[in-house]
């Protein structure tokens, strides 16, 4: 099966059994999180889906004034390039810089660092609004599977250089790797072998056939190793050499940025490669602010600090559209719900877990608070989806039907029961005031809940060991559901990130079969099957999908709200 660039073919990869190596997949669940790895593009579909619930773009311009984005603005050139764009991002500092340790921070810490210096053997085209984002060659021009699904070979993209002038090609490639999966290499970290797991757990070996080929074996097979192969970063050899092994003080990759500078907590700064291979970007420079706390944010925007930010406060949207900022939103596959703790009670019983997935009024929570940020999540499916289909919704607000199943549990007058919650964070939203309203909603049929907050990177540092912090009934943890991997880490029984405790053998076998299909329709009509197993069986409870909100200044063009949760900044521009 032969990939040429730009073509579209089923989804070929192999796996093993990537559940056997939890300490591994711990750390790399942390690109999961946000999309996982991550981050979060839409891996199970190369076909249009569903019409999404359209961004609004305000009109005017943005008082910047004599600030530092306002200063940027003009140096852009008025030929629909260059500026400087300024984001002021949820996280509370940067991730890790050396390749897969972007992920450290989530999906954000993948989207505005990893995928900007580095590129892997595929990409994802997020060129497209209104359809799920399709794989395409990235350092890889094609490449083909063997009669037995068991073998990959890649032909790699020649002329591509590394931003310290080193040249791309196979030893490059089986470099990186033998970072990753090689343990006899002296090159082998299993700290980065770790944050890599969640997209190479299925790889046997990697190996040079000449100088611009090279083969991938792998366990079994697994039918989304190209979507994997997205979040698998390749670096400078010859940087990471220099540098002991960790080039996170200067990173080194082949991708549409280069590397500045950093201060810590304060600003990441990345200047364009004028010789990037797919062109080069039309921003000059793009510089990233840590700012975890929406009202920094949304004060940064106002005063021309910043000229983007991510998750603007929802209740003051329509304010930013009438001062001219503009407001972008758009369905991709997310899930934000409470993971429930089926090893103990109340939640071990079927008919709790039921009844608080009727008791929680979803419309309410994305209408009011969240003021349409966030479509209601009446299933593990949404619209953001290319599965997704109006009959798969199941759960609607029944407090009614809540109570009955809370009497045929045994719990007539209801329980009390403990939620870990965060207080912000990668994909999170708005955690404390979300979880309040749940509260009220869960108060109405007898439930008590008493929310644990606790700092997010605590919180997941207990759901990568399956844990619920403080031994809680209940945690919410906010997922992208975008790549094939993640439903099976999540809900088979031998599943890494498993924390609710499920064991289903409909579901394990449905995990199997997605991971056995090479083609994303035959991928798309398991997954329906499998979202309509776990609403039956229930192991989270179901809230809100996010919409990935984000604002801008009115003089930031050429954005394209991806269905994804990672965004293409090289044709992004900053006008005067």
């Amino acid at each position: 099966m032969r990939r040429q660039p730009g073509a579209t073919a089923p989804s070929s990869a192999v796996t093993g059994t990537p559940r056997t190596r939890r300490e591994a997949c711990r750390l790399a669940f942390a690109a999961v999180t946000s999309i996982v790895v991550a981050a979060c593009g839409s891996g199970k579909s190369n076909s249009a889906s569903p019409a999404a619930p359209s961004g609004s773009t305000g009109a005017g311009s943005a008082a910047t004034g004599s600030t530092a984005a306002g200063a940027a603005a003009k140096a852009a050139d008025a030929d629909g390039s260059g500026g400087t764009l300024i984001v002021g991002m949820t996280a509370t500092n940067f991730p890790g810089l050396d390749t897969v340790r972007g992920s450290s921070e989530g999906g954000e810490g993948t989207r505005f660092v990893t995928f900007q210096l580095y590129d892997g053997l595929t990409k994802w085209d997020l060129t497209h609004e209104d359809i799920a984002p399709k794989i395409i060659p990235g350092l890889a021009e094609s490449w083909e599977v063997s009669a037995d699904q068991l073998v990959w070979t890649f032909h790699l993209r020649s002329g591509v250089t590394f931003h310290d002038g080193t040249p791309w090609n196979a030893d490059a490639a089986i470099y990186n790797f033998d970072r990753l999966i090689n343990k006899a290499s002296p090159l082998y970290n299993a700290e980065l072998a770790g944050l890599a797991a969640f997209s190479t757990s299925g790889l046997k070996s990697a190996e040079k056939v000449d100088d611009m080929t090279i083969t991938v074996h792998t366990n079994g097979p697994w039918g989304f190793l190209d979507e994997d192969l997205v979040g698998v970063p390749m670096g400078s050899p010859t940087a990471i050499a220099a540098a002991g092994g960790d080039m996170s003080d200067h990173p080194i990759g082949t991708g549409p940025f280069k590397f500045e500078s950093v201060t810590r907590g304060q600003q990441l700064v990345f200047v364009k490669n004028e010789n990037y291979f797919l062109g080069p970007p039309k921003l000059d420079k793009l510089i990233l602010r840590p700012l975890p706390e929406v009202t920094s944010r949304m004060a940064a925007l106002r005063a021309g600090e910043v000229n983007w930010i991510e998750v603007p406060s929802p209740d003051e949207a329509p304010a930013l559209k009438s001062e001219g900022f503009q407001v972008k939103t758009n369905s991709y596959p997310h899930n934000w719900p409470w993971q429930l703790n089926m090893k103990k009670a109340p939640f071990d019983k079927l008919e709790v877990r039921q009844a608080v997935n009727y008791a929680i009024n979803r419309d309410a929570l994305a209408a009011d608070l969240l003021q349409g940020t966030a479509e209601p999540a009446y299933a593990y499916l949404g619209p953001g989806d290319p599965a997704w289909t109006p009959d798969l919704s199941y759960y609607t607000y029944d407090p009614d039907k809540a109570k009955q199943l809370l009497t045929e549990a045994g719990f007539p007058d209801g329980f009390t029961a403990t939620v870990s919650i965060s207080t912000s964070g990668s994909g999170q939203m708005l955690p404390v005031p979300m979880n309040e309203l749940l509260q009220r909603d869960l108060a109405k049929v007898g439930i008590k809940i008493e929310l644990q907050p606790i700092e997010w990177a605590s919180m997941l540092t207990d759901f990568f060991a399956t844990k619920f912090p403080g031994d809680a009934n209940a945690m919410n943890v906010s997922l992208g559901m975008s790549q094939a991997a993640v439903w099976g880490l999540t809900f088979s029984t031998k599943g890494s990130f498993n924390v609710s405790g499920l064991s289903d053998p409909q579901v394990d076998a449905l995990v199997e079969d997605i991971q056995k299909t090479f083609t994303v329709e035959g991928r798309n009509d398991i997954y329906r099957k499998l979202n309509a197993r776990l609403l039956e069986v229930a192991p989270w409870m179901v809230i809100v999908h996010d919409l990935n909100p984000r604002s801008m200044a009115a003089n930031v063009h050429g954005i394209v709200m991806a269905r994804s949760w990672s965004v293409d900044l090289t044709q992004v521009w900053v006008g005067k």
